[in-house]
């Protein structure tokens, strides 16, 4: 099947779907934090539509963002997940810093709190759709957006309500209920799951609500989400190729770890008609709460963060203008205990005693300012150039002791105890975020487009307050990623493609090490090309495929790093990865799709010396629509019932990974009215 599906690819048969004929007429709103067609657009931008969800009903997020080229969310246990735009899958506290996770264009974390985890707290499970751009939107986003930036939009007020059921292995369950009227619309998600390993279930819960109405002359948008997350952790299991001993795949070698989460966050956005233009003023607030055990660490310290903010967003919109403002103030704080002495090697038990570690609190503000002008140089090719000036300042309070300390002021063996606590201080960073872009359509339907762009972020408060060893937070500086993009898009009436060639140098790279240390100061390069393409076959047939071929590489030798990995792969960095799905509508009633999954060879660290081979997987998906209102769908997640790992790393000297479930059958229905 694979070789069949391989050589239909090769021969230039397989191309994916979208919903317009013209993908240039297609509308989003991510890039300009208002609707425009793609055309107007001078990066790329992928969607994911309402109906791509309704046919992938995802269990994980993951399974939908397959279908962007360039992109992975890497699946951990439960609804945990990293990361991967146009980059490697970054971990730690540098790697949530480098995407921006959204819902309805609201920063789903504070700026400088994010976590690695947080599209959890997003309500994708009744999406309207997704819109994902790889690569800097920092004019318009600010910091965080340097990578790229994922939106979850919240569906539109329909006045339709409905409901669904499905059931899968390992007790699992998840029920949805949609409520609606002309001007208001309620969604709520409900799962359970035992769980595909030992004591590794989760429950969870998610509400978002929407609203319309008139305020001040305003036409108002106003939305709540509520999300709730109970979860039973399962860690690595380790060894060279664990993940195919049937033996060690249920095994969860840390049944002690949990994860609890819950956000709260509302928002409503006013618009309003000027004399010249039109004004869009979008107040928000947020409130995070996290408890969970770092089983992936020695010492398994238990760490509370939580954070609460109050913002806005403003955007003056007049002919070719966007000119905005944005400002945010939050209250963060973070603790971290070890309640039990460390086990292992002498230098862990005498560098990480039990007790507490971290306990601070930090009150951020954020200001910032940003304009864009697109210029038409000729009636087919626009110039647009932009530009974003923000500053972050931090005021830090150290809760306990300074220094390198046991939390009663004595000092650890061999060197100093591994955390490193700062005194009380203020930091601040400021950045200047260019953008030059230009589209050019080469006929009504082909495009062709270029951006250069930088992206940013100020360090997060994790990397400035939590220090390691001998660490300095004045070595710590904001990370930069300038990067060229060229592509060509279009298509015609039955077929579609969008093709894009990228390169990016970043700066002040923050990573950890394969003994978990963060090494900062690391610069490294990325260069690849996308591809997403589409075909309607006939009338009952569409076939789609998303791929990417991709370097990413250290670009220097780090301190305090002795092991040379200058022109080495990053680690967790594919190659080569993607998806193709053969997608066939039997009758108005019946249909279904294949999807074949490719995930290329990587490294499984700076040093290149420990490799996953990769994998490929097919899922098959069944729909039966037994009338107008009712739906019955089916849906089997690795067919073939491959081995495979999540995802794979190497740490204190072993392999390990987290292991891919076996071929899992999950059955629903769903009903409006």
């Amino acid at each position: 099947m694979l070789r069949f599906i391989t050589s239909i690819i090769l021969g230039g048969i397989l191309l994916p779907t979208l919903a317009q004929a013209n993908i240039l007429e297609e509308v989003v709103v991510t890039a300009n934090r208002a609707d425009q067609t793609i055309a107007e657009v001078s990066s790329n931008i992928s969607v994911i539509t309402a109906d791509d969800l309704t046919r992938i009903n995802p269990t994980h997020i993951n399974e939908a963002m397959q279908r962007v080229a360039g992109a992975w969310i890497s699946r951990g246990n439960g609804q945990e997940h990293l990361t991967a735009l146009r980059s490697p899958v970054l971990t730690g506290a540098g790697a949530c810093g480098a995407f921006l996770m959204a819902q309805d264009g609201i920063p789903l974390r504070a700026s400088g709190f994010c976590n690695v985890n947080q599209l959890f707290d997003a309500h994708s499970e009744h999406a309207g759709g997704i819109e994902v751009i790889k690569g800097p939107a920092s004019v318009v986003y600010g910091a965080n957006a340097m990578h790229g930036m994922i939106n979850i939009r919240t569906p539109a007020i329909d006045g339709g309500s409905g409901v669904g059921l499905e059931a899968g292995p390992h007790d699992y369950y998840r029920t949805s209920i949609t409520l609606g009227q002309p001007t208001w619309r309620l969604d709520f998600n409900g799962t359970t799951d035992g769980g595909y390993k030992d004591a590794s279930g989760f429950d969870q819960q998610k509400l978002s609500a929407k609203a319309l109405g008139q305020w001040l002359g305003f036409s108002a948008t106003t939305g709540l989400s509520v999300t709730n997350l109970n979860q039973e952790t399962s860690g690595f299991i380790q060894g060279p190729q664990a993940y195919k001993d049937k033996s060690l795949a249920k095994q969860n070698p840390n049944p002690e770890a949990f994860r609890d989460s819950r956000s709260a966050r509302v928002y409503s956005r006013l618009e309003r008609p000027l004399k010249a233009g039109k004004l869009v003023l979008t107040p928000y607030a947020r409130d995070t709460k996290m408890t969970f055990i770092q089983h992936f660490l020695p010492g398994q310290a238990l760490e509370e963060n939580a954070h609460t903010s109050i913002g806005i967003q403003s955007a003056w919109y007049k002919d070719r203008w966007t000119v905005g403002a944005d400002f945010e103030v939050t209250e963060g704080e973070l603790r971290e205990y070890q309640p039990d002495p460390t086990t292992g090697s002498d230098f862990l038990v005498a560098t990480i005693p039990a007790g507490e570690h971290y306990n601070y609190q930090v009150d951020a503000n954020t200001q910032a300012l940003f304009a864009r002008y697109q210029w038409p140089l000729t009636d087919a090719t626009k110039l647009t150039a932009g530009a974003r000036w923000e500053r972050v300042q931090y005021d830090y309070d150290n809760l306990m002791l300074t220094g390198r300390t046991r939390d009663d002021g004595t000092a650890c063996a061999r060197g100093g105890c591994r955390f490193n606590r700062p005194a009380d201080r203020q930091d601040t960073f400021s950045n200047l975020s260019p953008q030059l872009g230009l589209t050019h359509l080469i006929t009504a339907e082909q495009q062709f487009y270029a951006n250069l762009s930088r992206g940013f972020r100020a360090p997060q408060t994790s990397e400035l307050y939590r220090l390691q060893n001998s660490q300095e937070v004045t070595d710590i500086d904001v990370v930069q990623l300038d990067s060229l993009e060229l592509g060509i898009r279009g298509g015609g009436a039955d077929w579609s493609y969008d093709a894009n060639l990228y390169a990016m140098k970043k700066s002040n790279f923050i990573f950890r090490d394969s003994d978990r240390f963060n090494v900062d100061n690391a610069k490294t390069r990325h260069r690849g090309l996308e591809l997403t393409l589409s075909k309607n076959l006939n009338e009952q047939l569409t076939a789609n495929i998303f791929w990417s071929y991709a370097r990413h590489q250290y670009a220097n030798e780090p301190e305090p790093l002795e092991r040379q990995i200058n022109g080495n792969d990053i680690d967790t960095a594919p190659r080569q990865m993607g998806s193709a799905n053969v997608q066939w509508q039997f009758s108005e009633a019946y249909s279904a799709e294949l999807e074949w999954v490719h995930m290329g060879k990587y490294y499984e660290d700076p040093e290149n010396q420990h490799a996953y081979p990769g994998h490929d997987l097919l899922n098959l998906r069944l729909s039966l629509a037994i009338n107008d209102d009712w739906q019955a769908f089916i849906r089997i997640i690795n067919l073939t019932d491959t081995r495979y790992a999540e995802r794979a790393d190497f740490a204190f000297g072993n392999d390990r990974y987290f292991v891919g479930e076996p071929a899992s059958l999950y059955a629903g229905f769903r009903a409006t009215f």
